[in-house]
């Protein structure tokens, strides 16, 4: 017959409760201090009818996000309440301490049992608790949610959790909609239709899932000369761009922007046998760097990172770095820092040379060297993140006398990569990590099979490239597919509604250039088969993107200046 305290937190010096629960006759009550109203203001959250004094062991299980609170009591229906005043999206704990079953004083102290209290940070966990046989007695062993230590943000943010409190799903016949059951669902049985309350009517929220049904030749784009790799890329505010990276110099590479559903020439940049550009961002900065393969005129080896200038609306040359024969750029974040990876392919006629991998200087403004990896002829590196933990493949191609050596993956340990697995491959030209559901992909593209000191094959190109899938158990990657191919360059990974897709691109069969690239589909226990043949010429790269209008994939040629966009049709 009064008022108990569950648990508070309450500051050092002051009376006030930060956040506590408190027991009332058939009520249980949720307080908080909210500090964005002058002077600070304390809410106080009410459940009616939650009768919890029978002599009995009870779960309750409550649930914040922003406006919404839900109380779970025994696993039975939720009660959710939506108040005015949101849950404080930041809140100082400094100098405050947890006090169980009180309030710091004698008056209000918890006369029951309390067996465990769980603060699960950002999540609902009815569904965590309430698969129990018996949940009035659950385990008091610590969740198996609470043993995996969440990843270090990768910036200053706040680690994002999924929110589960205010999303709440109305079944059965068409409910009102209202400013009270604003941003609420409602799921139409019958026509299997999920719709969003906007405060005043209910909007549709599922697409239909489309499927692909064939693919057409959408536009042929003349380029400066032929065309070594493409990157397609997003400047907020701006628009949908590609940068191209041509081989000959002058006139050097071009970027294109996307404008009434077509590439239009937008900027040239003069490169010197450009290989491959990497778009990335820092902050609010955005830079696009190429690897040049060759030197400039002044006998010089760069490779240069620009700048986008808002005032200018063009790429601006920003940092210069010294590079030997420059295949690839990778860029990257670790634990809130920014890196940038490039790929040394030789060095006069040496294969077997560093690449290095450079750490941005947030005072200086710059990249500087950070660490050296040995490479063979390296083409292509692929950074990845596997939980908390972070991955760098290189594809190595030719150590002076064979394209039959192995490509190394590393993991980041104690600040530096680290050898993590080695992987026997063929002249590798590309690595492409993908997700399907929880599984983990390593795709290589094999481009041809050359040892000096071994009969030479019947043909050099006609070779098979690997699929290999993370095998947890192991903890290492493990072969899942062979694909014969032709002279592999590039995978890239692509979807369709619910399916999976991955397209090689083939540059040579031994005899021609003009060789059918193939987009294969995911087919589970097939694992990935033959669906679609696209005719290109000397393909070097594929990228996919998405517009307004549609999906699309851009294919550059090696061996002619003429790149191709094509449309995914759709059923």
């Amino acid at each position: 017959q009064r008022n108990e305290y569950i648990f508070t937190l309450m500051g050092e010096e002051s009376p006030s409760v930060l956040v506590g629960l408190r027991y009332a006759p058939d009520k249980l009550h949720f307080l908080f201090w909210s500090q964005e109203r002058a002077g600070g203001w304390q809410t106080r959250v009410t459940f009616p009818n939650v009768s919890l004094s029978d002599n009995q062991w009870h779960t309750l299980v409550l649930a914040v996000s922003g406006q919404s609170f839900s109380l779970t009591v025994d696993c039975s229906i939720p009660k959710d309440v939506v108040v005015e005043t949101p849950f404080p999206a930041s809140l100082s704990v400094r100098r405050a301490s947890f006090y169980l079953g009180n309030r710091r004083r004698r008056k209000g102290v918890f006369t029951g049992l309390l067996r465990q209290l769980v603060l699960l940070p950002g999540a609902d966990a009815t569904p965590r608790i309430c698969h129990a046989v018996n949940f009035k007695v659950a385990t008091l062993s610590v969740p198996s949610v609470l043993q995996d230590v969440p990843a270090k943000p990768v910036s200053n943010e706040v680690l994002k959790y999924p929110y589960e409190t205010d999303m709440k799903v109305t079944l059965g016949a068409r409910p009102r909609c209202t400013k009270r059951e604003k941003a609420q669902f409602w799921f139409n049985a019958s026509r299997r239709g999920l719709y969003l309350c906007n405060g005043s009517t209910w909007l549709s929220m599922l697409e239909v899932q489309h499927r692909l049904d064939y693919v057409e030749e959408y536009q042929n784009l003349v380029t400066n000369s032929e065309t070594m790799g493409i990157e397609v890329f997003t400047i907020p505010k701006v628009g949908l761009f590609a940068a191209v990276a041509n081989r000959i110099t002058p006139p050097g590479s071009a970027i294109y922007r996307w404008a009434d559903g077509k590439f239009v020439h937008y900027q040239n940049i003069p490169t010197h046998q450009a290989q491959s550009w990497k778009y990335f961002t820092i902050g609010k900065k955005i830079f696009l760097a190429v690897a040049n393969f060759e030197q400039n005129e002044r006998g010089q080896e760069f490779s240069v990172i620009y700048k986008w200038s808002r005032r200018k609306a063009k790429f601006i040359t920003y940092q210069r770095i010294s590079t030997h024969s420059a295949r690839d750029w990778e860029a990257f974040v670790i634990e809130g820092e920014a890196f940038l990876a490039v790929v040394n392919h030789r060095e006069g006629n040496n294969h077997n040379i560093d690449s290095v991998i450079y750490r941005w200087n947030p005072r200086t403004g710059l990249f500087e060297t950070n660490q050296t990896i040995p490479t063979s002829g390296a083409y292509d590196w692929e950074f990845f993140t596997i939980g908390p933990y972070s991955f760098l493949a290189v594809a190595n191609t030719f150590n002076g006398t064979s394209t039959k050596i192995y490509s190394h993956i590393y993991i980041w340990l104690s600040g530096s990569f680290q050898l993590f697995q080695s992987i026997l491959t063929f002249g590798a030209a590309d690595w492409e990590v993908f997700r399907i559901g929880d599984r983990v992909f390593l795709a290589v593209a094999n481009s041809h099979s050359y040892d000096s000191g071994t009969p030479a094959p019947s043909n050099f190109y006609a070779i098979n490239s690997s699929i290999y899938e993370l095998n947890i158990t192991a903890q290492m990657f493990v072969k899942f597919q062979d694909l014969l191919t032709y002279s592999a360059l590039d995978w890239e990974f692509f979807s369709v509604g619910d399916d999976s897709f991955l397209v090689v691109a083939n540059s040579f069969d031994g005899f021609t250039f003009s060789v059918n690239s193939i987009i294969y589909r995911w087919q589970g226990y097939e694992g990935f088969v033959s669906a679609h043949h696209l005719p290109t010429v000397g393909c070097r790269d594929w990228e996919a993107f998405h517009t307004a209008e549609g999906s699309y994939l851009f294919y550059s040629s090696a061996k002619e200046p003429l790149s191709k966009v094509l449309k995914l049709k759709t059923t």
